[in-house]
């Protein structure tokens, strides 16, 4: 069975799994939930990390330089046991290192950190890639909480998402998982999008660029959860259709092309990590009741 490691302080208590170094609830002391549960009936995730790639393979194959491995959608990280490395009252991070197991997917030598802090009324998960080879380490990485929705304390109340920026960002549809032809209009207003079951009848929103390094998951009248960004130029909303969540998903990365190559290094955003070097990626997320 996977550990379960809870860090805390004044206002916010999390506890995350060794499996996938997944987060698995996030609660105000007053004892209100934020995060989804993983109820099965919908979908069994809470905040999987996204690693090494995001999104879907053409038939689960990925391929590195023409040889194909098999490659389930979002990776292979969150299916993983990840090492904890260290823990404080309020913190604490899990390391996953390649071996001969990770190579039959993705062959590749590397070192993925999580790190959980714990800061007021905010939380920090953040993830290093670090490429420990002497050949550049292609990747894709992202983040997949699901929040509760309505928020809590605001059943009845109607629900937005507010960008920061208050851009307009053109947002792209998956087919059969796989990143569309065509860039749409946009769903934002100003950027307000008022939230409705339907607009996930036919998959995630995508918006592959312009979505900005913040936005507000908000009821109205209501509590807020607000995020920030950090290395992660990509931002999906996703619900399946009906259920009480929303995902909200920064990535640096995105599932390969309909009707495209296999092919890691042509994923739309991959980054190459340069030999002995790393790269972090983060979301913040603070609570507004």
């Amino acid at each position: 069975m996977p550990d379960l490691i809870h860090i805390e302080n004044d206002y916010l208590a999390v506890a995350v799994s060794s499996l996938g170094a997944e987060m698995q609830s996030l609660s105000s002391k007053d004892g209100r939930s934020w995060l989804w549960n993983g109820d099965a009936t919908w979908w069994t995730g809470r905040s999987p990390v996204l690693f090494p790639i995001v999104g879907k393979a053409p038939n689960d194959t990925l391929a590195v330089s023409g040889q194909t491995y098999p490659m389930g959608q979002h990776g292979i990280a969150r299916r993983l046991e990840f090492a904890l490395v260290e823990s404080t009252a309020s913190s604490c991070r899990h390391e996953l290192i390649s071996n001969e197991a990770t190579k039959k997917a993705y062959p590749f030598d590397f070192r993925l950190t999580l790190t959980h802090v714990l800061d007021g009324r905010r939380l920090t998960v953040a993830a290093e890639v670090c490429n420990p080879s002497d050949t550049p380490l292609p990747f894709a990485i992202g983040f997949h909480p699901a929040f509760l929705w309505p928020l809590p304390g605001a059943e009845g109340k109607s629900h937005a998402v507010v960008l920061d920026n208050r851009a307009e960002p053109l947002v792209i549809q998956l087919e059969g998982g796989l990143i569309g032809k065509t860039l749409d209009t946009s769903p934002f207003k100003a950027g307000r999008l008022q939230l409705d079951h339907a607009l996930f009848d036919n998959d995630a929103l995508i918006f592959p660029e312009g979505a900005g390094t913040g936005l507000t998951f908000a009821a109205e009248d209501g509590p807020a959860l607000h995020f920030t960004f950090e290395n992660l130029p990509n931002i999906a909303l996703w619900q399946k259709p009906g259920a009480p969540f929303l995902c909200v998903e920064p990535w640096h990365g995105m599932a390969a092309h309909a009707g495209g190559t296999a092919e890691l290094v042509e994923r739309p955003f991959t980054v190459a990590l340069a030999a002995g070097d790393s790269m972090r990626f983060a979301f913040t997320v603070e609570i507004f009741d």
